[in-house]
């Protein structure tokens, strides 16, 4: 006879068909991870042996295909009827006195300390079924009888709603598939954190991160969408070399918290979260780095075992007691890992309108339909094909009626939240976390959801027009010639840098700072002697969390350029220092009492002549320290600095000179420093500017209005803006031979190329070293410049 328990110390990943999935991944980490520092709480396994006999001890197989016969999983009220048949068919069951007493006395061996009795089916975790969420797991059960009770249920819910409608849908005999129960020492979570963690990007399938969910109390509230979690990712290839690479943190609200109920009638409840602990993460830096560490190593030990790449998904706790991080359980990752990788596929909208709502996004995806505000999952029979489904959160019953929705909204939850994994296997749009969801939107109301626009989702009025295009990767041509990208948003890095490219010709700081930050630094700096009580108020709220309101500004510039440094690694990635213009400084928040008023702001107080100046220059630092942060804390070496708007040679060396007196000296462990082209002077100068600098970026924009004399913004004179003027194009020829007589990098950052093939044609003929284009337009301009290059006789790389 098969042996009905297993012990977490015994179990192989081969054991899967007398364990399920979760569990066998379980005992293989127990086993084979625990030795390099991955704690695991221990436990058994009661087998799958044990259900098949449990269920011929109680003679129920015949009585379960019988309850079957003839289910339509289509029909919600049949689905619903049938099920409950079924559970109440497993729970009406009775151990035998031999396998009662197996269980108990392995609880005995456990201590009868309190234990998580979790399911785990022999068919879940398989590449194209995940089966998350199917079944039932119970916390805090710490006593012979409810342990028995609790594995009953485990066993009857091999047949919820959900798991029924689920393995329909995949061809799967409800008969062919047994359950194990897994029994684990609680980790006492319910008095500190725990969270859901996956070593790939859930959204782009970015596999260089790996992003972090936590809040406090047991972690079902995660996994069901009950609370928005906070939200951490970490940069897997420097994290591996010893540094501090923490890409991003995102506050979540956190408002409740599941507890042991102590001298109650349930084995946990949910309480509210005090508003202070609301206000600060869940987990420390230092936590985050550990938890990040065991995904790499969870990751390397199933990919390698498996032979080909394995991301994985996870679920960790923290002891409130002994302050242990722990790993509760891990399965591959689904979505991501069976995706074509030589296909692109992308949406975009081509008109805007009113947002109604947003959330965090999932999927990177654009849907449309009627709205359908369903607040119970007994209802959604009255949700009609192609809808939009809103609702406070889902869970697993919801399962039935999510197939045949366009998209889903909901009020709660994170990119690790049911709603949010569902949505992702049936490959639609969800905006998760709205808030007010339920209120703001109304049955029978057209909407457009956008989730192609970073890791915000915008919910929009109305039938917007949008475009998807599908691209094959694999013949698209190489060319010597580097593509690089502009970019400015890092929501949006992780997809971006899927498109073929060559790297960051510019990251524009100034985009962050205005669209992140909010704030002026100075006004961070000189919080204390602001005299708008109003300005005072909006950079509390801002700065919520932080003692050193100087702090806020460096950890959202570090954390905004690591993103697109890391998206992008180990290709360059060229950040430009901030280029606000005056008048543009003044209206970020708290800037107009540091910012003197101009009367041409295009050539005043910009650029390099910022840095140095005594109005500035304490302003600089907090840049210089971000990105010190970046390349020494993150590790992120990749990253290349580049100075605009630079008069002189002379002003060069001071700006150089300040940024080494901030830890960023030119040449010191590779760092290379380029300048904005985009005066004459920047021209004329060329060989001493290149004395003092790594390379040039040809900004022709401003090059142009400079070299014209021409606004591009007067609608009197803008006519005469052309990057394709001889005046311009024969300053772009004199820069490129100078730098290449000096041996220097030579680039263009403007939109001219992709906006004139012969402006293109032309940068190829000359020799120009890279020319980075706005995301969108990149494909295309491959193809003008491969021909160009096969014209010119330039052999491709």
């Amino acid at each position: 006879m098969a042996p009905w328990i297993k012990w977490f110390e015994e179990i192989r990943l081969e054991d899967l068909p007398h364990v399920g999935g979760k569990t066998a991944a379980l005992g293989e980490m127990y086993r084979a991870l625990t030795p390099k520092g991955v704690r695991i709480p221990n436990g058994f396994a009661i087998t799958s042996e044990a259900y098949r006999q449990f269920l011929k001890d109680n003679k129920l197989d015949a009585a379960l295909k019988e309850i079957l016969s003839g289910l339509d999983v289509n029909n919600v009220d049949d689905l619903r009827k049938r099920g409950r048949e079924l559970r109440m068919a497993v729970i009406g069951g009775g151990f035998s006195p031999e396998m009662r007493e197996a269980i108990w006395k392995a609880y005995e061996k456990m201590g009868r300390c309190d234990v998580a009795v979790r399911s785990s089916a022999t068919a879940e975790d398989l590449p194209d079924a995940s089966f998350a969420g199917q079944q039932e797991t119970y916390l805090n059960v710490h006593d012979d009888r409810v342990l028995l009770e609790s594995v009953r249920k485990c066993f009857a819910s091999l047949f919820t709603d959900r798991a029924i409608s689920y393995r329909t849908h995949r061809k799967i005999n409800h008969l062919d598939v047994s359950l194990s129960v897994a029994v684990q020492k609680m980790v006492r979570s319910d008095l500190a954190v725990s969270g859901v963690m996956f070593s790939i990007d859930t959204e782009s399938g970015f596999q260089n991160a790996v992003l972090i969910n936590s809040s406090y109390g047991l972690g079902e509230n995660i996994v069901q969408g009950a609370v928005n979690p906070d939200e951490i990712y970490v940069f897997k290839p420097t994290l591996r070399e010893g540094f501090k690479p923490i890409l991003k943190k995102e506050l979540g609200s956190k408002e409740i918290k599941l507890i042991y109920d102590v001298g109650g009638e349930k084995l946990v409840k949910n309480v509210p979260v005090p508003p202070e602990d609301r206000k600060r993460f869940a987990i420390s830096d230092e936590d985050a780095l550990e938890l990040a560490r065991w995904a790499c190593i969870v990751e390397d030990y199933f990919s390698e075992k498996h032979g080909r790449y394995v991301p994985m998904d996870m679920e960790w706790a923290k002891d409130g007691i002994t302050g242990q991080l722990m790993l509760l359980q891990a399965r591959p990752e689904t979505i991501h890992s069976r995706q074509r990788v030589d296909v692109l596929n992308t949406y975009a909208l081509v008109e805007q309108g009113d947002v109604i709502i947003k959330g965090r996004s999932v999927g990177e995806k654009i849907a449309q339909g009627r709205v359908r505000v369903i607040n119970n999952s007994a209802d959604l029979h009255q949700l009609q094909d192609g809808e939009v489904l809103v609702t406070d959160k889902t869970d697993p019953d919801w399962e039935p009626g999510m197939k045949r929705t366009s998209a889903i909204i909901t009020n709660r939850g994170g990119r690790t939240c049911h709603a949010a994994i569902i949505s992702r296997e049936l490959g639609i749009p969800a905006v998760v976390g709205c808030g007010e969801a339920t209120d703001v939107l109304k049955n029978g109301q057209y909407v457009t959801i956008s989730c192609a626009q970073g890791e915000v989702g915008y919910v929009y009025e109305g039938k917007l027009k949008f475009k998807s295009e599908q691209t094959e990767l694999l013949n698209l041509p190489k060319t010597k010639t580097k593509l690089m990208m502009n970019v400015a948003n890092p929501d949006e890095c992780f997809r971006l840098s899927l498109i073929p490219n060559d790297g960051v010709g510019l990251a524009r700081m100034e985009f962050i700072i205005n669209q992140f930050i909010k704030v002026h630094p100075l006004a961070l700096l000189h919080f204390d002697n602001l005299r708008d009580p109003r300005v005072k108020g909006q950079i509390t709220k801002l700065t919520a969390g932080y003692a050193n309101k100087a702090l806020y500004f460096v950890e959202k510039l570090s954390q905004a350029v690591g993103m697109i440094a890391a998206a992008f690694y180990p290709k360059d990635v060229i950040v430009r220092m901030s280029d606000f213009k005056t008048n543009e400084y003044a209206n970020l928040v708290g800037g107009r009492d540091f910012e003197p008023k101009e009367e041409n702001p295009m050539i005043g107080f910009r650029g390099a002549s910022r840095y140095y100046h005594e109005k500035y220059r304490d302003g600089f630092a907090l840049e210089c320290q971000a990105m010190r942060k970046v390349i020494q804390e993150m590790g992120l070496k990749n990253l290349k600095l580049m100075i605009p708007f630079c008069r002189t040679v002379e002003e060069g060396k001071r700006v150089l000179e300040e940024m080494k007196m901030h830890g960023l000296e030119r040449g010191k462990d590779g760092l290379e420093i380029y300048v904005m082209c985009e005066l004459p002077s920047n021209v004329i100068c060329a060989q001493e500017f290149a004395e003092i600098f790594d390379g040039f970026s040809i900004g022709s924009n401003d090059l142009t209005q400079l070299a014209l004399g021409v606004d591009r913004d007067s609608e009197i004179v803008a006519p005469l803006f052309d990057e394709r003027n001889p005046a311009v194009t024969r300053l772009i020829e004199m820069v490129i031979r100078e730098a290449k007589a000096k041996g220097k990098k030579v680039g263009i950052c403007g939109q001219a190329p992709s906006d004139y093939p012969e402006f293109a044609r032309l940068l190829v003929k000359l020799g120009i070293d890279s020319m980075s284009l706005n995301p969108d337009v990149a494909l295309k301009t491959r193809l003008i410049i491969a021909a160009a290059e096969k014209e010119f006789g330039v052999s491709a790389l």
